[in-house]
């Protein structure tokens, strides 16, 4: 990750590109300081058990869930069905800005 990218928010979707998920989507629940952060998926890496990542071995991507950053701001916590659903959002929006040619 260069100086000039963005600093992660919470809620924001972010593509794994080191390690064994490397390709993987996640979601930042939170940021611990200004090197790493806590990811989940709501699948395999539930909100209960978040991996710790260092922000230069991920891919910030231009979306952030206002469902998820929402429900951790206020409450502290999210569902897992929650998270999963942000990144299927993500995902059908990215494939239907591909189709349109954007």
């Amino acid at each position: 990750m260069s100086e000039t990218d963005a600093s992660p928010r919470i809620g924001q979707v972010v593509r794994i590109v080191h390690g064994r998920e490397a390709g993987q989507l996640a979601i930042v629940i939170r940021i611990i300081d200004s090197r790493f952060v806590l990811l989940a998926d709501g699948e395999k890496r539930r909100f209960d058990s978040p991996k710790r990542k260092a922000l230069r071995h991920v891919d910030l991507l231009p979306y952030v869930s206002p469902e998820v950053r929402r429900s951790l701001l206020e409450a502290g916590r999210v569902t897992n069905g929650k998270l999963r659903f942000a990144i299927s959002t993500y995902v059908n929006h990215t494939v239907k800005r591909f189709e349109e040619g954007r």
